[in-house]
């Protein structure tokens, strides 16, 4: 029996072949999907575990190696530097002896007056002026770190060397004896939000949700190809029914049809994959892209997608071509099958209230939160699809009820007959409408809120360095003092609109903007600035008449970041003289520019040069966007599932509405025989087609902002902001791309209406 039906695969003449292909390419395409999530797991941790080394030293490392007899102590200083809104890591190290620990990917420390770049890093310094950058790291470059030491291909870090007594007691600077080897993934204590590296397994499960977003258009795709000349299958399987055959041979036939095809599929998938590698890596996922070599597959995933996809396509064959099981007379006697229920609408209400029910009990990790999260939008998904035969159904029936066009009530009688089959055609291209609105709602939200707010996006390109020491240990030593020189160097940056310095409180002023105190807690003393530094400042700038000095937060470039405190109109005046003011050491400089790169990594150069070991300067802009620095991963991953979900659904579509016309090419020839125009007949192709995809796409689409809504209010306490024009325009290039489809297959019922078609074989 398997040999015979092997043979009716391959033998099966043009129309099979079409079938095979269809099949197995859609099967290709799920495959190689599958195991580029699969691979950009794999790719995450390996990421993550290069991150290691960048813990040492940190407070919830848990990897403490005993110290060897002959390791010398090696200080460590860790900082987050930028460049062009890019991040740069930056380590400052001193070895106090020859027996230091060195770091991965370094064939030695680098001495005083020696660094260790990335090679991307390095290309930068090459192609940037110094001023801008290569003066923040002094003395010569001693070579590159190895890519074992690297997080990605464009990942800058510098290991800058040092004298132990430059970096001994400085804050943040520790004393370490070994390198940490244990990945950010392993941390479990309650500091691990500030591990330098990447939630490996939050990353894992949103790269799983992505794929099933991916993989069910495909499946779609699969079980309409499947479907492909179903009418004539039947009539061939009942031949063999009537000749001796049983059901359970017949099904085994019409599975290893399927089998082949997916096998086939399985193995260009895989060829498929292993050619995208190079271009699946270069996808920004973490802040950097994944080495090639980090795409690899294990064992088991190699070996479950290779036996698993076959057996999942046969197994989603034989059910979208469980009609083709019947009796050996049962072609003849079809009926209109039963009209769907409302009940199809529950699962689509229960993932609405799944998604309700977890506004407020959001779990605090990220493994919870996507297990809070996926079933709803999985109910709603399965929602769609087993509520749109009935919306159809019901749409039909209003269009027959209002109309008396031929056209229209032809198209109307049969969605209504058979709504199942009219909107399995179009059932791909809804659930890509739900899931780009869900992800367009989502991000476009997300990113409105993660910008610097419009009253003070004027402070986005302000350069900021924080030197307040009111809550940092002794040890940390006093604030530093401005001199004439930086001062200068600062102003004569080409782009520079002002430089203003918040300086040490000694008249303990309170910060104006915190009122009030917790009991218990230590008040926040404000800082001092000169009226005359404060005006030239983009927004509130304002001193009381006649005031020399405010005072004002001790980081007053965080207005624009902090909407919850209480900004004043006019900042309350500080009782001291200018010149007393300018003696006093600082707490903040804000340097304001036009945000030009050059000016802005110009003066950033300035105060890294002047001041060395303190804590980097950055923007206003790159502080605030800190907050969601998984955002730009996340838009990258909904533009994927965009890019891909609406090819793969307007190939669904054009598949079922050839094969709906190869099936009912018999029903529209008797009617051209009748004398039904054929301009009448098209319509009516265009109609039952049409008609499902507008009446299911409005429920998709307001599911889909429905979805986003709840999740935002959910996990981040804010609502839905309008979409741009961006997505209106994908939106109805979608609709108006799939009705292309559609009207593409009309010329087909010309050639297969023909008055030879409506014989009896």
């Amino acid at each position: 029996m398997i040999r015979l039906a092997l043979r009716l695969t391959v033998a099966g003449g043009r129309e099979a072949l079409v079938r095979l292909t269809v099949i197995a390419a859609a099967v290709a395409v799920g495959v190689a999907l599958l195991l580029s999530t699969l691979a950009a797991i794999q790719a995450t941790r390996s990421q993550n575990d290069r991150n290691a080394w960048l813990n040492t030293g940190a407070e919830f490392t848990q990897s403490r190696k005993a110290r060897a007899a002959d390791t010398d102590p090696l200080w460590w200083l860790l900082r987050a530097d930028h460049y062009g809104g890019g991040l740069i890591g930056r380590v400052d190290v001193a070895a106090t002896g020859p027996n230091a620990p060195v770091p991965p990917g370094l064939p030695r420390l680098p001495g005083p007056g020696e660094y260790y770049v990335s090679p991307a890093l390095a290309d930068l310094l090459r192609a940037t002026p110094a001023a801008e950058l290569k003066d923040r790291y002094p003395g010569r470059r001693a070579g590159t770190i190895a890519n074992s030491a690297l997080p990605g291909p464009d990942a800058l870090i510098v290991v800058v060397g040092h004298r132990p007594g430059e970096l001994a007691g400085k804050e943040g600077a520790r004393r370490v004896t070994t390198i940490e080897t244990h990945s950010p993934s392993s941390c479990s204590g309650p500091n691990c939000d500030i591990a330098v590296g990447i939630d490996a397994d939050g990353m894992a499960l949103i790269l799983s949700v992505v794929a099933v977003a991916l993989i069910f258009p495909v499946l779609i795709l699969t079980g309409t190809a499947s479907r492909l000349a179903a009418a004539r299958r039947e009539q061939r399987f009942a031949a063999m029914r009537l000749v001796g055959a049983t059901p359970a041979q017949v099904s085994l036939i019409s599975t290893i049809e399927s089998a082949v095809a997916a096998v086939a599929g399985t193995a260009v998938g895989f060829a498929l994959w292993y050619a995208l590698r190079p271009l699946v890596a270069r996808a920004d996922l973490t802040g950097t892209p994944f080495f090639t070599g980090d795409m690899t597959l294990g064992a088991v995933e190699a070996l479950g997608t290779a036996v698993g996809v076959p057996v999942a396509s046969a197994v989603a064959a034989r059910i979208a071509l469980r009609r083709v099981r019947v009796s050996p007379l049962g072609v003849t006697r079809r009926s209109t099958p039963r009209p769907p229920r409302a009940w199809r609408l529950i699962p689509l209400a229960l993932g609405i209230g799944q998604l309700w029910w977890v506004i407020g009990r959001v779990p605090e990790d990220s493994s919870g939160q996507i297990l809070a999260f996926v079933p709803g939008i999985l109910l709603i998904l399965v929602g769609i699809v087993l509520a749109g035969p009935w919306l159809t159904m019901a749409g039909a029936r209003l269009l027959v009820r209002f109309t008396r066009r031929p056209a229209l009530l032809v198209a109307g009688r049969r969605l209504a007959d058979d709504p199942k089959a009219g909107f399995r055609a179009v059932s791909g291209l809804v659930l890509a409408l739900c899931v780009t609105s869900t992800a367009v709602g989502i991000i476009t939200a997300v990113v409105a809120e993660s910008a610097v707010p419009e009253e003070n996006a004027s402070f986005g390109s302000s350069v900021i360095a924080d030197y307040d020491r009111q809550f940092a240990p002794r040890t940390a030593g006093p604030p530093p003092t401005l001199s004439a020189t930086t001062r200068s160097d600062l102003e004569s940056v080409p782009g520079v609109r002002g430089v203003m310095v918040v300086r040490t409180n000694p008249l303990r002023i309170p910060d104006p903007t915190e009122p009030r105190v917790p009991k218990g807690e230590r008040p926040i003393l404000a800082g001092l600035v000169s009226c005359a530094e404060l005006a030239r400042m983009p927004a509130h700038n304002d001193c009381r008449p006649g005031a020399d000095a405010a005072a004002v937060p001790p980081d007053f470039s965080r207005l624009s970041v902090q909407q919850d405190r209480a900004w004043p109109a006019v900042w309350p005046t500080a009782d001291i003289s200018p010149k007393r003011l300018k003696d006093l050491p600082m707490s903040e400089i804000a340097v304001t520019t036009d945000g030009t790169t050059a000016a802005v990594e110009r003066v950033r150069t300035a105060l890294a040069a002047a001041y060395p070991y303190e804590l980097p300067p950055y923007t206003v802009a790159e502080d605030y966007a800190q907050r969601w620095n998984d955002i730009e991963s996340y838009q990258q991953l909904a533009t994927v599932v965009i890019a891909i979900s609406f090819p793969i659904a307007g190939c669904s579509l054009a598949v079922a509405v050839a094969g709906g016309l190869n099936e009912r090419k018999r029903p529209f020839a008797l009617l051209r025989l009748t004398g039904v125009p054929l301009r009448t007949l098209r319509r009516v192709v265009l109609l039952e087609s049409a008609a499902p995809l507008l009446i299911v796409a409005v429920l998709a689409i307001a599911m889909g902002f429905l979805t986003a809504q709840l999740f935002l209010q959910a996990q981040y306490g804010y609502s839905i902001r309008p979409p741009g024009a961006g997505y209106y325009g994908l939106t109805v290039a979608g609709i108006v791309v799939s009705l292309a489809v559609i009207a593409s297959t009309v010329p087909l019922l010309r050639r297969i209406t023909g008055p030879e078609t409506a014989r009896n074989d």
